[in-house]
């Protein structure tokens, strides 16, 4: 799997792509279906063992990511976009309804195109201001994601396989 890492043009964009090797539908089959999507959406040891998903402008990504150790980290956001096979954009600066969320942080714009013969898969996520993006690479948003890409394409790969 080949990776490419960067910061956007105005230094508030996070982005990570993959080439997965596995086909565009089941790439999309892995972002939403919720059983899938909690097999890869936190980086191991994290899991994420509840997760629900509203499919469509408007609705809701819930959830809890978990700590082997007992911490749990909730996820919670609002689908803006949803183009079939192409393109996910997700906000938690908004809740269900349009409510504007407590502590806004960041949307994601999720596109998939088919390459090489498997996924192109461009996560950039967007940032409000710098010390967001500062405080994402503190999390460890280029570990993370890509590890999450890693599982990503280990549980298309075995979708593929079957």
């Amino acid at each position: 799997m080949t990776a490419r890492v960067e910061t956007g043009v105005d230094g508030l964009d996070l982005v990570l792509s993959r080439l997965v090797a596995a086909p565009r539908a089941l790439v999309w089959r892995a972002w939403t279906d919720p059983e899938l999507l909690k097999r890869w959406f936190a980086p191991a040891p994290l899991t994420v063992p509840d997760l629900e998903i509203d499919l469509r402008p408007g609705g809701a990504l819930r959830g809890v990511m978990r700590d082997p150790q007992g911490p749990e980290y909730p996820l919670s956001g609002v689908y803006l976009e949803v183009v079939e096979r192409e393109r996910l954009v997700t906000t938690d600066t908004m809740e269900p309804g349009w409510r504007p969320s407590k502590a806004p942080f960041m949307t994601t714009i999720v596109t998939l195109a088919d390459e090489a013969g498997g996924t192109l898969y461009v996560a950039r996520v967007l940032h409000k201001d710098e010390e967001s993006v500062k405080r994402h690479v503190e999390m460890g948003f280029f570990d993370g994601w890509g590890k999450c890409a890693d599982q990503l394409e280990q549980v298309a790969k075995a979708l593929a396989a079957r």
